[in-house]
């Protein structure tokens, strides 16, 4: 099963990343073209494909599911492509005005880190930018 690189492709509930790489993600047992915003509510592509591209617009459904069911998130995992980069003061400010902890790192390491947390049963939602 694959999924096109559209944003609008979705997979509904929480889910491990089992793989990533060439632009894409597996999970869910499909392969996700570009980078994607996991929360508890279920996987979605996002319109970034730098960390400087991430900002309250493009997380806006994170912050929806978070309005909806408050507390269903604590934590925000960032993946910032093959490399670690710092990501908007706006998207930093968004973040810590939900009440979310946060903590960004290069999109190998953020996918582990939100794959652990999210076994453990964490409330845990990943932005994660595809790496080639």
């Amino acid at each position: 099963m694959s999924a096109s690189g559209s944003p609008a492709a979705f997979a509904p509930g929480s889910h491990q990343i089992v793989a990533h790489g060439g632009g894409a993600f597996a999970l869910a047992g499909m392969r996700r073209e570009g980078s994607i915003l996991a929360t508890p509510g279920g996987v979605r592509g996002i319109e970034a494909t730098a960390a400087h591209e991430l900002n309250p617009q493009t997380l806006a459904p994170m912050f929806e599911e978070l309005a909806t069911a408050p507390g269903s998130i604590e934590f925000v995992v960032i993946g910032t492509g093959a490399e670690m980069a710092a990501i908007s003061r706006p998207l930093q400010a968004a973040l810590r005005g939900a009440g979310l902890r946060f903590e960004a790192m290069a999109t190998g390491p953020a996918l582990r880190v939100y794959n652990v947390m999210q076994a453990e049963g964490r409330r845990v939602a990943a932005a994660l930018i595809a790496a080639p």
